[in-house]
């Protein structure tokens, strides 16, 4: 997935969840931030980042803050473009074949699922996670408690067991990581739920991302412990 016109700027604070006080070629803006999560390891004031360009100089934001720099990893935080990298990488055929048919937001139950995937008799159910937190190489979900995706986990073992099969892909928007793990500290809930599920048959897949400052591809399986 690329951006369109992306730009260097570096990062001062954060008034509210939606908006960052960056500053641009030494002239201080507010941008819209494209993740509602908490990314306080990631946003730290003086780092630099990268906006995308909205090509509105009429909008309120005109900037978009999509990616930032960690140290010497480059970690895209868009969480709106996480089910579009999805979806660019399920039509590869990796997973599945391309003459699969694959339709976004369907309902199941009470859920909600961001994909579902019909492919000769077989109809699979996907959640993709976006996955931005990183420790010495090792990278976790969730950073924050999440009552919805311990609840969509509880949904797809609904459905395995009517005969539908189920898949949570954890898209992790960066490189150069070595190991995925559940965030227990943040929410035991969703741990323990992610291991039942596992236990349940739903298939855990964990995929790095290239990313540059304009663009993000799901590339590589990552290792997970569970």
């Amino acid at each position: 997935m690329k951006y369109g016109k992306v730009i260097p700027a570096e990062f001062l604070n954060r008034p509210n969840r939606f908006i960052a006080g960056v500053r641009i070629r030494g002239r201080i803006e507010k941008v819209h931030l494209k993740n509602t999560g908490r990314c306080r390891e990631l946003l730290v004031p003086g780092c630099r980042c990268y906006l995308h360009d909205s090509g509105n100089p009429s909008r309120k934001t005109r900037y978009d803050l999509v990616a930032v720099k960690k140290g010497e990893l480059l970690i895209n935080m868009d969480s709106q473009i996480v089910n579009d990298a999805a979806e660019e990488f399920l039509k590869k055929g990796t997973l599945f074949p391309k003459t699969a048919v694959i339709r976004r937001e369907t309902a199941f139950g009470s859920s909600r699922f961001d994909f579902c995937i019909e492919t000769g008799p077989r109809k699979i159910f996907l959640e993709a996670k976006g996955v931005t937190l990183e420790n010495d190489g090792v990278v976790s979900f969730p950073d924050a408690p999440t009552a919805r995706g311990v609840k969509h986990l509880n949904e797809l073992v609904s459905a395995l067991k009517q005969g539908y099969e189920s898949c949570v892909l954890f898209i992790v928007q960066m490189g150069g990581v070595r190991l995925f793990r559940p965030n227990d500290a943040a929410d035991p809930d969703f741990g323990a739920a992610l291991r039942r599920a596992e236990r349940a048959g739903v298939k855990i897949l964990v995929m790095t991302c290239r990313v540059t400052p304009g663009s993000i591809t799901v590339d590589s399986p990552l290792p997970m412990e569970l």
